[in-house]
């Protein structure tokens, strides 16, 4: 008996085969939007979480399943949900290590929103029996924070 390809649920197609996959733009600081703080006078803080993220593993090339959590207080700049969403699902396709991933997320968010502080945590899946958790920090410097500096 003769093994046929599965049939694309794709009308234009006969087989998955014949589907292709756009390539997917990597992941930068420019997709993540804004808008104008509607407090900037006040110190508070906004949570993220982002319970689906996946990438890939760069010695594997297996999926790689966390959770991603922003908590950040904003200065003059929000970010945007819905382009953090897609932003995010950009590294489906991109390997990476957890290290490098969650500190290009905080260097990509501090660049977008210029936040006062920032904690960027990346707690992953296991891996063979080891989870990973990451966490990185942003603290904006200000004048009282820079030793021989008059404070006024």
């Amino acid at each position: 008996m003769e093994s046929r390809p599965a049939r694309s649920p794709f009308p234009e197609t006969d087989t998955f085969e014949d589907v292709l996959v756009a390539p997917v733009e990597a992941p930068a600081a420019g997709q993540l939007e804004t808008f104008p703080n509607p407090y900037p006078g006040r110190d508070y803080t906004i949570e993220i979480v982002c319970p689906e993220f996946t990438s890939l593993c760069p010695k594997t090339g297996q999926p790689d399943f966390g959770t991603i959590t922003f908590t950040y207080t904003p200065a003059e700049r929000c970010v945007e949900l819905k382009s953090l969403k897609l932003y995010l699902q950009r590294y489906r396709s991109q390997g990476v290590f957890y290290e490098t991933l969650v500190n290009q997320l905080l260097d990509d968010f501090v660049s977008a929103c210029q936040p006062r502080r920032c904690r960027v945590v990346g707690a992953f899946t296991p891996r063979g029996g080891i989870t990973t958790t990451v966490t990185c920090l942003h603290e904006a410097e200000t004048l009282a924070s820079r030793p021989g500096l008059p404070v006024r």
